[in-house]
């Protein structure tokens, strides 16, 4: 993720990167699950706002549109952010991660990178977002990359698929650029 935060940067993006484990790093999957269910969701909701709100008050232009860019469990953060604080977010990038939720406040765009091979996030929960984000007339772009598992795009997984990354990675900046272009 400081590679990402660091690619961001060069590409001429403000950027703050909340570290939502406290600095633990998961040796597999089944430690990445369990630092998830011990996470204390107040602690890490607060967080997530209070990065965003630190972002924004650290960029040149406080008004200028924001962007999260979340992958999995952080994925899923940057989706209930949209919806938790609408006027601050323009659009969300997330990697192989879903959410349940209306999405009925936000006015955010969306990027959402899936693995065609994921076994991690089920069908019904992809599909529920889609039709989520479709009944909230909300713009979005779901890419499932063909060849792809959950965690391709994260050079330190298991699952890390370096070309689907490359073109994951290339869509998303192209999303950036448009999305938080101010009109």
């Amino acid at each position: 993720m400081k590679r990402r935060a660091d690619d961001l940067a060069e590409a001429g993006f403000t950027v703050l990167a909340p570290d939502l484990n406290d600095g633990k790093v998961a040796a597999s999957q089944t430690e990445a699950n369990e630092a998830l269910m011990s996470m204390d969701v107040n602690v890490a909701a607060s967080l997530v706002q209070s990065s965003l709100r630190l972002l924004r008050a650290a960029s040149r232009d406080a008004g200028a549109p924001a962007a999260v860019i979340g992958f999995a469990a952080g994925a899923s953060w940057a989706l209930w952010l949209s919806e938790r604080l609408p006027d601050q977010c323009s659009a969300i990038v997330a990697y192989y991660g879903t959410q349940s939720i209306r999405f009925s406040d936000t006015t955010a765009t969306y990027l959402l990178h899936f693995g065609q091979e994921d076994d991690v996030v089920p069908d019904d929960e992809l599909a529920m977002l889609g039709l989520n984000l479709q009944v909230a007339k909300r713009e979005f772009t779901l890419h499932t990359h063909a060849g792809a598992r959950h965690g391709f795009a994260e050079a330190e997984h298991l699952n890390f698929n370096p070309a689907v990354e490359a073109i994951a990675w290339r869509q998303t900046l192209e999303f950036l650029a448009e999305s938080l272009r101010v009109r």
